[in-house]
């Protein structure tokens, strides 16, 4: 698939599509819970089918009922899988289910794709289920997938580099359901947001968690983790793509199906646009966000580790800035779908960007962008923060955007319904 992009002004409303991380949370914890459980409005992603299959395959029973799932969870009863578990494009079901199956007392083999299996890092949740008494080793002995997982591991100590915060709420979700206390250390801790996440879900399930710093946890279970009904919020790392459209083109757009209150992370992208001269209007009964018009966006300086998947978004929207950006704390985005540092100043210098690459971030000036052939680099926020380039500069395709759909399906659709020119073609 391919989009052809023109220069467009936007305008109305846009319903932002379910949140990826609330939905594979609900799913895995639905499948551990020894109860039934429904989830209304999960996002329709791969990412999704992935979960699912992953947790079938550990024996929970999962029904679609129209725009809900209902989940029989395995509880106690959790099955070895008897095939490979093959997640695909996913990394939260990689480090999930691993962790999930060293509670097992047999073999579980974890592959993906050519991404996951290249540039996912393994090593940190290898190394703290060992600790655990896990057998987990890379079978290519590289610290990627494939990976071979068993146990059962037991409650106690654990060391890990935390610079991923995947693999660390992988362990945090793993201690809730051991037998006794453990207590997970964790070095250079990144990514703070998406452990909250996790931290917010271990408290709804009313397991008590203490939390150090984010340096060390300390866990007591095993929790019972009850059945629960949950309806998935809109997701803020996919409203961060029409929020800059509008940046960018200088519209006026309203996104709806948004929670304010939610502790997804990425909703501080606001915070850093309104230091860059955005200007929005909350509110919280309705939904929704408001993007007003701006008299002219400037560059700031940004640490951007708490909102890491934005950086592909943010670099795209400085490009627009009248004075530089600079973009630090952002070297674990080298290791996500792709390297995203490299990937987007790559592509958005094909448009013209005058941008510098740095280890851990970007330097962006101020350029005058035209339209280019770029390529998403298989990695859906590339292919959709091009596409917002694209909406302000005119005459740009964007190549291999199937992947879009991992976050944001129906996200051209969904563009096209406030005025974007957004051609999809084969």
């Amino acid at each position: 698939m391919k989009y052809a992009v023109e220069r467009s002004s936007l305008n109305g409303s846009l319903r932002v599509t379910s949140s990826k991380s609330q939905t594979m949370r609900a799913i895995l914890l639905a499948s551990m819970s020894p109860d039934t459980s429904t989830i209304r409005h999960p996002l329709a992603s791969p990412d999704t089918e992935a979960m699912i299959a992953a947790c079938s395959a550990f024996g929970a029973r999962i029904e679609r009922h129209g725009d809900s799932l209902v989940l029989a969870g395995a509880g106690n009863r959790l099955a070895v899988p008897r095939q490979v578990i093959d997640v695909g494009n996913s990394g939260q079901v990689l480090r999930f289910g691993a962790a999930m199956a060293a509670r097992l007392p047999l073999y579980t083999v974890f592959t993906g794709d050519e991404s996951v299996c290249s540039l996912r890092p393994m090593q940190p949740l290898l190394d703290a289920l060992t600790c655990l008494g896990a057998f987990a080793v890379s079978s290519r002995n590289d610290g990627h997938a494939p990976i071979i997982v068993k146990g059962p591991v037991r409650p106690g100590r654990a060391r890990m580099d935390g610079r991923d915060s995947q693999p660390v709420s992988a362990m945090l979700l793993l201690a809730a359901f051991l037998p006794g206390t453990t207590r997970l250390e964790v070095e250079s801790p990144g990514e703070q947001p998406w452990i909250d996440l996790t931290l917010s879900w271990l408290d709804r399930l009313g397991v008590p968690c203490s939390n150090e710093n984010y340096s060390a946890y300390t866990l007591t279970g095993p929790s019972a983790c009850p059945g629960f009904r949950y309806t998935v919020p809109g997701d803020w790392s996919s409203a961060a793509f029409p929020i800059a459209a509008a940046l960018a083109t200088n519209s006026a757009l309203t996104l709806e199906n948004m929670d304010i209150r939610d502790p997804q992370g990425d909703k501080a992208v606001l915070a850093l646009w309104e230091r860059m001269g955005a200007r929005f209007t909350i509110d919280e009964g309705a939904g929704t966000v408001f993007v007003h018009q701006h008299q002219g966006l400037h560059g700031t300086g940004m640490d951007v580790n708490a909102v890491i998947d934005a950086l592909p978004v943010l670099a795209a929207v400085a490009c627009f800035a009248q004075s530089p950006t600079v973009i630090t704390g952002a070297a674990i985005a080298r290791r996500k779908e792709s390297d995203r540092i490299s990937a987007i100043a790559g592509e958005l210098a094909k448009m013209g960007a005058r941008i510098e690459e740095q280890e851990d971030g970007l330097t962006i000036y101020p350029a005058v962008l035209r339209g280019a052939v770029v390529h998403s680099r298989r990695d859906h926020r590339i292919a959709m923060a091009l596409t917002v380039a694209g909406l302000a500069c005119g005459r740009t395709v964007v190549e291999d955007t199937a992947c879009v759909a991992k976050s944001f399906p129906g996200f051209a659709a969904a563009l096209r319904g406030v005025g974007a020119f957004i051609r999809e073609y084969v």
